[in-house]
């Protein structure tokens, strides 16, 4: 092989996300790789796959498989086979949802129990930002969960985008060894703008404008769980 062949040679990671059911695990990934958002909610059943190629600083680039482990995966025995070769495993949880961090604890301890001593690194994504006023989980107690076991913690919201890339970006480039500048995450952020109500017509029965309608716009302030 070539000098040159050898310094475009393309790095392969496998990215596993898991965590229980209606967290927002494939809304996430998808907003990542399609830059998409669905209310619909489908149920994931087993394993999908996805796959992203990004550029890091020094024009390294990076193909990402993706590994979306449904939430039923920890009650069953394929988790040890989604996992396996892991690079990077994202817990995720809902920020309004008690109870889908409270398993954040099986879902680590499982797969403690499975990577062993691999190098492998492990991020906790709290998922539904945009519903801060709906927290469930206080941040304290979230930011001990993380100080305990060593995990890289980020909040993000596959509805609007916000932090969604940057969060990902920066797992891989730290499991890489690289350091993102400030631009260089601000380069990868991706936000998205809430969807704003149509519009209304309020009809104006006042004399000679009895016939008229005035249109008004109005903007949602109701957050809209995924």
């Amino acid at each position: 092989m070539s000098d040159s062949e050898d310094e475009t040679e393309e790095k392969q990671l496998k990215v596993v996300f898991v965590g229980e059911s209606n967290v927002g695990k494939t809304a996430i990934i998808k907003r990542y790789c399609y830059d998409e958002f669905s209310r619909q909610y489908v149920s994931t059943s087993g394993v999908d796959f996805f796959l992203k190629r990004i550029l890091l600083p020094g024009s390294n680039y990076v193909s990402i498989k993706i590994f979306d482990v449904g939430g039923d995966a920890l009650a069953g025995n394929m988790l040890d086979k989604y996992i396996f070769n892991s690079d990077i495993i994202i817990l995720v949880y809902d920020i309004t949802n008690l109870n889908s961090f409270e398993l954040l604890v099986d879902w680590l301890d499982s797969i403690k129990s499975i990577i062993h001593d691999q190098a492998v690194t492990i991020g906790i994504f709290g998922n539904k930002c945009d519903c801060e006023h709906q927290r469930a989980i206080r941040l304290d107690k979230t930011q001990q969960f993380c100080r305990d076991n060593n995990l890289k913690q980020y909040t993000v919201s596959s509805r609007t985008g916000e932090s969604v890339a940057v969060s990902i970006v920066s797992l891989v480039a730290n499991h890489l060894g690289i350091k993102l500048s400030k631009a260089e995450q601000e380069h990868q952020t991706t936000m998205v703008k809430a969807e704003i109500e149509p519009r209304y017509t309020i009809p104006v029965a006042n004399g000679a404008a009895a016939n008229r309608s005035k249109a008004v716009e109005k903007k949602s302030s109701i957050c809209v769980l995924q």
